[in-house]
């Protein structure tokens, strides 16, 4: 795990926690995901039964409407025999394009609530998590770059006396920054040792922990 193209550290207790979190935050996204289309699937069976009624209406309307045009060619009474059969064709139109806006409204309803119900705890979750991945990744890529040159590991090693504690310093050398000014190879090779652990990385064996 030292190529510096792969998103983990190198040393295996936090290997272990990373992999360990990412296979959390993936449980946590799909587990939402399922609550979403369970949400989608259970609004999207009212505009299931919008299209039902859609289209069944539209098809007793079509039938009224051909016996109300069959009932007008009857001599004399056909006009009066008609009428209610047209009136109740044009009712069950109403109807068939009432079931058409429930359809369609209660499809638009079954995404935005899955999506709304979903996308607030997957962001939550996810979204600090990738940011911290991230920031992981091209923390890691900069420490190997800089760790090997020679030119990288001076900078690396100032960078180890600016942010390790002085504790871990002292363990290096009694002078760490004079150490590092004299160019002491084996002082500068503890402290690029120390910011490549505190960056999750294995340390050289020169490297005082």
């Amino acid at each position: 795990m030292s190529s510096r193209y792969l998103p983990y550290a190198s040393r295996p207790h936090r290997f272990l926690a990373q992999f360990t979190a990412d296979v959390l935050v993936i449980g946590w996204i799909v587990v939402w995901v399922l609550i979403g289309v369970f949400v989608h699937a259970a609004v999207d069976s009212i505009a299931e039964v919008g299209r039902q009624v859609q289209s069944g209406a539209a098809g007793i309307s079509t039938n009224l409407g051909s016996a109300g045009d069959t009932a007008d060619r009857v001599p004399l009474v056909g006009d009066q025999l008609a009428k209610p059969l047209d009136a109740a064709a044009t009712a069950a139109l109403e109807l068939a394009d009432a079931g058409q806006n429930l359809s369609d409204t209660a499809t638009w309803l079954a995404w935005l609530l899955a999506v709304a119900v979903a996308a607030a705890p997957i962001l939550a979750v996810a979204g600090p998590w990738l940011y911290l991945r991230i920031r992981f990744f091209r923390r890691k890529r900069l420490v190997l770059t800089l760790a090997s040159s020679p030119a990288g590991a001076d900078l690396l090693a100032l960078r180890a006396l600016t942010n390790r504690p002085v504790r871990r310093l002292v363990r290096v050398s009694e002078d760490p920054a004079g150490s590092w000014r004299r160019r002491d190879p084996e002082a500068i090779g503890a402290l690029v040792g120390l910011e490549l652990r505190a960056a999750g990385m294995r340390t050289p064996r020169t490297a005082i922990s």
